[in-house]
C-alpha cells in the first residue's frame, strides 16, 4: 500500500511540475507542440516530472504485485488528490471548500482500504485471459478512432473511458506476467497487452484533454481504470479483503473513486488563479 501511495504522489506532483515547466515554456514566445515541448524539455521541472512518472510507474508495478488491483486503482485515483494540493500550493489555484472535503474524502477512502486489503490473490486466471487483454488492448485504439468522431461532450467522455480502459489493461496485465526472462515477455501476450494498453491510453487521454472538457474526460478515465480491474481482480484473479473486512474495503473503494471523481478537473493541471490588482 505504501508503493501504490507513493505512485499516486509521484503522478500528482509531477502533473504539477509538467504544468509549471509548459506555462513557461509558452511565456518564452509562440510556437507549435513540438516547439513548446522541446522548450518545456529545458526546465528541471518538466524533467523532475518525468523521472516521477518513471519512478511512479515503478512503484505501481510493485504495488500490482503485492496487493489487491481495487487497492492499487483507488489509489492511483487519488493522484488527483495529490495535483490538487500542489496546484493550490505551487499554481496558486483556488480549491472550494467542497474541493478541499473532496480531499479529506479520498484519504479516508484509502485509509479504510489499508485498513480492510489483504494480500493480492494467487490464481492465475481463466485460460485465455492474457489474450482477451490484448484483444482489450487492441479495441481501445478501435475505441479511440470511432470517438474522436462524436460530438464534443459524448467524445470527451469515450475518449476518457477508453483511457481508462488501457490503464485498467495495464493493471491486470501486470499481474498475469509470470517471469521477467526476456526470452519469456517475448511470448507472453500480457506483455504485449501491457505495451499496447498503455500506449492506447496515453494516446486517447491526450486526445480527450486537448479536443473536449477535461472534467468529463478524466472522470470517465477514472471509472474506466478502477472499476473494471477490481472486478477481474476479485472474480478470477483471487484478490480478497482481511477476514471479515469485505464491507469495509467496498466502502472505502467507493468513498476513495468519489472523491477523485469530484476532483476530475484537476486531470489536466488547472490555470492558475490570476491575482488581484
Amino acid at each position: 500500500m505504501v508503493c501504490a501511495l507513493g505512485a499516486a504522489v509521484c503522478f500528482g506532483t509531477a502533473t504539477v511540475l509538467q504544468a509549471m515547466a509548459a506555462r513557461a515554456a509558452a511565456a518564452h514566445g509562440p510556437g507549435g507542440d513540438a516547439a513548446l515541448l522541446l522548450r518545456a524539455l529545458r526546465q528541471w521541472r518538466y524533467l523532475a516530472g518525468l523521472a516521477l512518472d518513471g519512478l511512479g510507474f515503478l512503484l505501481q508495478i510493485a504495488a500490482l504485485r503485492s496487493i489487491p488491483i481495487y487497492a492499487v486503482g483507488a489509489a492511483l485515483a487519488a493522484s488527483l488528490a495529490v495535483t490538487a494540493v500542489a496546484a493550490s500550493r505551487l499554481l496558486r489555484t483556488r480549491l472550494s471548500g467542497v474541493e478541499w472535503a473532496a480531499v479529506g474524502v479520498v484519504c479516508a477512502g484509502l485509509a479504510m482500504l489499508g485498513l480492510a486489503s489483504g494480500t493480492e490473490g494467487e490464481s492465475s486466471g481463466p485460460a485465455g485471459l492474457d489474450w482477451w487483454m490484448l484483444a482489450t488492448a487492441g479495441a481501445v485504439l478501435l475505441l479511440g478512432a470511432v470517438g474522436g468522431r462524436l460530438p464534443e461532450r459524448a467524445r470527451a467522455l469515450v475518449l476518457g473511458l477508453g483511457a481508462g480502459f488501457g490503464f485498467g489493461v495495464v493493471e491486470v496485465a501486470v499481474r498475469l506476467i509470470d517471469s521477467l526472462d526476456p526470452y519469456d515477455l517475448l511470448r507472453d501476450p500480457a506483455a504485449y497487452a501491457l505495451l499496447l494498453g498503455g500506449g492506447a491510453a496515453f494516446l486517447l487521454l491526450t486526445s480527450a484533454l486537448q479536443r473536449g472538457s477535461v472534467t468529463t474526460s478524466t472522470a470517465g478515465m477514472v471509472i474506466g481504470e478502477t472499476v473494471g480491474p477490481a472486478l477481474i481482480g476479485v472474480v478470477w484473479l483471487g484478490d480478497r479483503t482481511r477476514e471479515g473486512l469485505a464491507w469495509l474495503a467496498v466502502l472505502g473503494f467507493a468513498v476513495a473513486v468519489a472523491g477523485a471523481l469530484a476532483l476530475a478537473r484537476f486531470g489536466e493541471a488547472p490555470q492558475a488563479v490570476p491575482e488581484e490588482a
